[in-house]
């Protein structure tokens, strides 16, 4: 098989880059407000526990096929199918995997130029002295000026695609191998802040210590989820990454320490926040509105609240900015396995998202009263669907690929645990996480 140009240069720059893809608005954003709605503690540990025998197996199948085909998700799907005997037309599940992201990464942009607004606004002091309604009024006005919104989703679309552009030596693995370790240092003095604040204690308890009446079916179903979308698994990103991935490098290993670091971000993040909510009597169970609405209350009224709250905004910006990048590519290496050049590719995957979001910022403003399906706007069909329905779908077609369709041959030589850790793999994802990524898939279906 022919080999990519392409490789991370070190271990090292493989864990980060594949962490920087998992690493973004699942774990800063989500991950506080889903945990605060499913009772705290008993949800964390589900959600733990989910990871290693949901997320952790496909993401390891998902970086396997590409590693084994060193090809764009497209090409090397249709030549291992090629090499089984079996039909190529499993290429178009990377196909499905480039538009995945491409719907993830139109509204992602538009919900990641939030955080320059309020980085900019958080920074100058224009939350001080605030009300809650105050505050979530600006907000409003805020997503309902779209100008505003355009000119942030556009900043931060041309942010992630010059990266892009410049290929993964000089483009990719450089910037994760800066902004990574910013954002754990900026996670660490958060939560090294949180430490002082009289919520500390109380939010621990309640993060660290399950209370399992609160558990209900969809407690569980909500932790398999997030197991899955924390790891950007099921969008063939990872499978983009594993064609680059170094010869001699335990791949089981390196997902393993991927997924240490995933769920730190998570538990740093949910440290800081809920340190912060707990400390001002708030409900940690606000939902959607704890970091964009919440936090900027809580933060007004602390001492250096201008500058703490300017931090934590810089740290979800620099998150979603690297996982951006990440979501991007799998779109730019199918074009580029096409027979366009880096920068064409680029180009055309940024003109074409930043369009599709400008669809999502108009659904709070020019087309608020469009419904697309049901009661749903765009932007609310187009944040929904994918990570819901296509991320499942797509990582159950990926698992299906790698235990049953894939060489056995092939599939060894790319995991590298040897013949008693391939077994133990394949076992895990045939009867433990493929049932449980059909749970998740018919959960989001009813």
């Amino acid at each position: 098989m022919n080999q990519t140009l392409e490789r991370w240069s070190s271990r090292r720059a493989f864990i980060l880059a594949v962490t920087g893809a998992a690493v973004g608005l699942g774990n800063i954003w989500r991950f506080p407000y889903i945990t605060g709605e499913n009772g705290g503690a008993a949800f964390l540990l589900l959600y733990v526990g989910f990871v290693v025998v949901l997320g952790l197996p496909v993401m390891m199948a998902e970086i396997m096929i590409g590693r084994a085909g060193r090809r764009s998700p497209m090409q090397s799907l249709a030549e291992l199918a090629r090499q089984r005997g079996t039909s190529t037309h499993w290429k178009w599940l990377g196909l499905f995997g480039a538009f995945t992201v491409f719907c993830i990464l139109s509204f992602y942009s538009v919900v990641s130029g939030w955080s320059i607004d309020f980085m900019v606004n958080a920074f100058s002091g224009g939350f001080a002295g605030k009300s809650g309604p105050e505050i979530g009024a600006g907000f409003d006005a805020f997503l309902a000026d779209p100008l505003r919104m355009t000119f942030n989703h556009t900043l931060f679309l041309v942010m992630t695609m010059v990266v892009v552009a410049a290929g993964v030596a000089k483009g990719l693995e450089r910037l994760n191998n800066l902004l990574m370790p910013a954002l754990y240092l900026l996670l660490i003095v958060l939560a090294g802040h949180a430490v002082t604040m009289d919520g500390f204690g109380p939010a621990m308890a309640w993060l660290f210590t399950p209370d399992f009446s609160a558990l209900t079916p969809m407690v569980f179903v909500h932790a398999m989820g997030h197991a899955f979308f924390t790891l950007a698994v099921g969008a063939c990103a990872l499978m983009a990454y594993g064609a680059y991935m170094p010869d001699h490098q335990s791949l089981p290993g390196a997902a393993g320490a991927v997924a240490v670091l995933d769920v730190l971000v998570a538990l740093l993040a949910g440290i800081a926040i809920f340190s912060v909510v707990f400390t001002q009597g708030m409900d940690p169970g606000e939902g959607p509105g704890l970091v964009f609405v919440t936090l900027p209350v809580a933060f007004a009224d602390l001492p250096g609240g201008a500058f703490w709250l300017g931090l934590f905004f810089l740290l979800l910006l620099l998150a979603t900015w690297t996982s951006s990048i990440n979501l991007a590519e799998p779109m730019v290496s199918t074009l580029v396995g096409w027979g366009l050049s880096r920068r064409l590719a680029a180009l055309a995957v940024g003109i074409c998202v930043w369009l599709v979001g400008l669809l999502c910022v108009l659904s709070f403003s020019t087309l608020s009263d469009v419904h697309v399906i049901g009661s749903m706007n765009f932007f609310g069909v187009v944040s929904t669907i994918p990570p819901e329905i296509f991320l499942p779908l797509g990582g159950l077609l990926i698992a299906i690929f790698a235990v049953w369709v894939m060489p056995e041959r092939e599939a060894l030589r790319a995991l590298d645990a040897g013949p008693n850790g391939f077994r133990v793999w394949r076992a895990v994802v045939r009867w433990v996480s493929i049932p449980l990524v059909l749970v998740v898939l018919f959960s989001s279906l009813l």
